[in-house]
């Protein structure tokens, strides 16, 4: 294919979504590197991702300019061997067991808590805020570690189950506030360092360990932003581990991004550069995967306060710049930045969800109070 070819291609498609080249809108794209076109056509996303690190391109409102391909679902006629590639190697491989299951904790998680501390506010809570009362992300972070709390009814004495605890935040706030005793795993080795840390002095234990080995009764389980890492082949071992630890009175929260769509594997330039072996479940794997183990009580969504919640991220990442960029140098910031506008796009385009979903073992005697 031509570059004048390929070049007319990229135009069409971006006309779908009433987006120009080198157009005066701050949803417009900004061509800097003519062979932009035939790396998008050759390598769709992946290539699309690495040319704006690369410097190829720009767009003033960068999440703007995504938001508007996605919405329009430019997406969908641009893929790539890179993404056929890695749906035939979900098929024939997991990628979330063994050695594998430990991967995204050490490329991503273990990236450095000065990133992340400076990046998530007060505490660190990598996942989505609950804005319905909240008026800046602190407040939003701990309106959502409340709500999960009183989802599932914590009490002094219980013991309660995080998995995939990230830094302690959860396990801290339910210590204190609730009263409860508690386990924290995950796969990353500075997240549970530094959670130590933030639960000392609580009755809270934090291991390195995967979700599968855990075998011990727990009154309350939950696992926060942590489900989008363990895969569609294990997604019935997780819910099973659940099942096993769970006292038959006992409630489990599931907070997690959801999808519209079934699927086996994520986005290739996600895959490579922030989230190794992820991949976001549809609500048709997750019912799949927990029928016959465990009674749904309560389904809620609320994927648009993750657009909030992202933005908010962007800004403490802004302001912090000047004290990461020596470290973290030019290339990785255009890579954060390409991250968290595309995240914001794909929630405000509707095409990523957020769930917060609530099981019981055998049901709740009268039926379940959905708490908001």
């Amino acid at each position: 294919m031509t570059r004048h070819t390929a070049r007319s291609r990229i135009e069409s498609l971006l006309a779908l979504a009433g987006v120009r080249i080198d157009g005066d809108e701050s949803t417009d794209l900004q061509v800097r590197d003519e062979r932009l076109y035939e790396r998008v056509i050759a390598h769709g996303s992946l290539g699309f991702g690495e040319a704006y690190m690369d410097g190829w391109w720009d767009a003033a409102s960068l999440d703007g300019f995504l938001f508007r391909l996605l919405d329009a679902r430019v997406d969908e006629h641009v893929g790539g061997i890179d993404d056929a590639t890695l749906f035939l190697r979900s098929k024939l491989v997991n990628m979330q067991r063994g050695r594998r299951a430990y991967k995204v904790g050490e490329q991503h998680y273990d990236l450095g808590n000065d990133l992340f501390e400076t990046m998530l506010g007060k505490r660190l809570v990598y996942s989505c805020g609950y804005w319905k009362n909240a008026g800046d992300l602190d407040a939003a972070q701990e309106a959502k570690l409340d709500l999960v709390c009183r989802k599932l009814g914590l009490a002094p004495g219980m013991r309660v189950l995080d998995i995939g605890c990230g830094w302690g935040e959860a396990l801290k706030y339910a210590a204190q506030k609730y009263g409860v005793t508690g386990v924290g795993i995950t796969v990353s080795s500075e997240q549970a360092q530094f959670a130590r840390e933030l639960c000392a002095g609580l009755p809270v234990e934090i291991r390195v360990q995967d979700y599968r080995e855990v075998d011990e009764e727990f009154s309350r389980i939950w696992s926060i932003g942590m489900f989008e890492h363990v895969g569609v082949k294990n997604y019935r071992a997780y819910f099973e581990t659940v099942r096993r630890c769970l006292a038959d009175d006992g409630l489990t929260l599931l907070h997690t991004i959801g999808g519209n769509e079934s699927t086996n594997h994520t986005d290739p330039w996600i895959a490579k550069y922030i989230f190794p072996n992820s991949m976001i479940p549809s609500a048709a794997q997750i019912a799949k995967a927990a029928e016959g183990l465990l009674v749904l009580e309560d389904w809620h969504g609320f994927g648009p306060y993750y657009d909030t919640t992202l933005q908010a991220w962007r800004a403490n990442f802004d302001a912090a710049w000047p004290r990461l960029a020596e470290k973290y140098g030019e290339r990785f910031r255009r890579m954060w930045h390409f991250y968290l506008a595309a995240s914001m796009a794909a929630f405000r385009a509707r095409r990523d969800q957020l769930w917060q979903i609530v099981y019981s073992p055998r049901g709740v005697p009268g039926g379940y109070a959905a708490v908001r």
